[in-house]
C-alpha cells in the first residue's frame, strides 16, 4: 500500500473509530468550559471552534461557558490595577467588576460567538443575566488562618440558582450557547462568578452526560508530575488535603466532583494545549486528560 493509500485508509479508521460515539452521545448534552491557551493561540481557537461545530453537526448538544482571565488581566493593567487573587478567586471591586463585565461580556463572549458562526455553527451569546439565567449571592470565603472568620472578596458571587430554560430554548433550536460567568443578586447587582463553577452547575442543572473542562495541564498530576487519569471522591480529598490540588486548581476540580456527584455521567480535565482535544476525547478511544468519578 503506497502512502498516499495509508493515509486515506487511516482517515477511514478514524471515522469508523468515531461512530459508536456519535450514537451513544447522539442528543446529549456537552458542557464545555473554555479557558487557557485555547482562548489565546489562534490555531487552538479555530481548532476548538471547528471540534464545537461538529459535535452539533452529529446530534450532540455543545453548551460553552468561558473564563477570559488571561484578557481581563491585560485589561487591568492598562488601568494600572494588579489582580489580586485567595484560594484561586478573583478578588473584585467595583472597578475591577466594571472591567470583568467589558471583557466577559463584551470582548471575549462576541469573540467565540464570532469564531464559532465562522466555522459554520449558529452561536449565541449569553451572560448568566440573561433569560435570569444565573441568579447569586455574595461569596464569602473561609480564612484558613482564622477559624471561623470569613473573606470578603468583592462582587465575587456563589450561585443561588440556575434557571436553564433559555439553553433549553436555544439549543432545540439549533444554537450553540455561549455563556459568559456573570450573575445577578436579588438587588439586580452584578457578580463575577468562577467559570469552572459555572459550568459545573450549568452541567449538573442540564443533566449533560459530559464535562469537559479545557486547561493548560495534561490533567491533574501528582507531586511528581505524573498524571492521573481517573481520580474518586476519596482521592481527591486526598489530593486537597496533602496541598497537591491548590491555587487555580481548587474551584475547577472541587466543580468537577460536584458536578460527578451531581449527576453528570462522566467529567473530564483535558489539556486545552492540545489541537482538537475535543475530538479525541469525546469521540475517540484514547481519551486524553483526567476523569473524575464520584466514587
Amino acid at each position: 500500500m503506497n502512502e498516499r493509500a495509508e493515509t486515506v485508509s487511516r482517515k477511514a479508521e478514524i471515522l469508523s473509530e468515531a461512530m459508536p460515539y456519535i450514537r451513544r452521545f447522539h442528543g446529549k448534552t456537552i458542557v464545555i468550559k473554555y479557558g487557557g491557551n485555547a482562548m489565546t493561540e489562534e490555531t487552538l481557537k479555530q481548532s476548538f471552534a471547528r471540534d464545537v461545530v461538529l459535535l452539533k453537526l452529529v446530534g450532540m448538544n455543545p453548551v460553552i461557558v468561558h473564563g477570559g482571565g488571561p484578557q481581563i488581566e491585560t485589561l487591568l493593567a492598562r488601568i494600572g490595577k494588579k489582580g489580586e487573587f485567595v484560594q484561586g478567586m478573583r478578588v473584585t471591586d467595583e472597578e475591577t467588576m466594571s472591567v470583568v463585565e467589558m471583557v466577559l461580556a463584551g470582548q471575549v463572549n462576541k469573540e467565540i460567538v464570532e469564531l464559532i458562526n465562522h466555522a459554520g455553527g449558529k452561536a449565541v451569546g449569553l451572560t448568566g443575566q440573561d433569560g435570569g439565567l444565573i441568579r447569586a449571592r455574595k461569596m464569602l470565603i473561609a480564612n484558613k488562618e482564622k477559624p471561623g472568620e470569613t473573606i470578603d472578596i468583592g462582587q465575587v458571587g456563589e450561585i443561588a440558582a440556575i434557571d436553564p430554560s433559555v439553553i433549553q430554548t436555544l439549543t432545540a433550536s439549533g444554537f450553540i450557547p455561549v455563556i459568559a460567568p456573570i450573575g445577578s443578586g436579588e438587588a439586580g447587582e452584578t457578580y463575577n462568578i468562577n467559570a469552572d463553577l459555572v459550568a459545573g452547575k450549568v452541567a449538573e442543572v442540564l443533566k449533560a452526560e459530559k464535562l469537559v473542562l479545557l486547561t493548560n495541564t495534561p490533567g491533574v498530576l501528582d507531586k511528581g508530575g505524573t498524571l492521573l487519569t481517573g481520580l474518586s471522591a476519596r482521592e481527591i480529598d486526598e489530593l486537597f488535603a496533602d496541598g497537591t490540588i491548590s491555587g487555580g486548581m481548587l474551584p475547577k476540580i472541587s466543580s468537577a466532583l460536584d458536578a460527578a456527584k451531581g449527576g453528570v455521567n462522566s467529567v473530564h480535565i483535558i489539556d486545552g494545549r492540545v489541537a482538537h482535544c475535543l475530538l479525541l476525547e469525546i469521540m475517540t478511544d484514547s481519551g486524553v486528560g483526567t476523569m473524575i468519578r464520584s466514587r
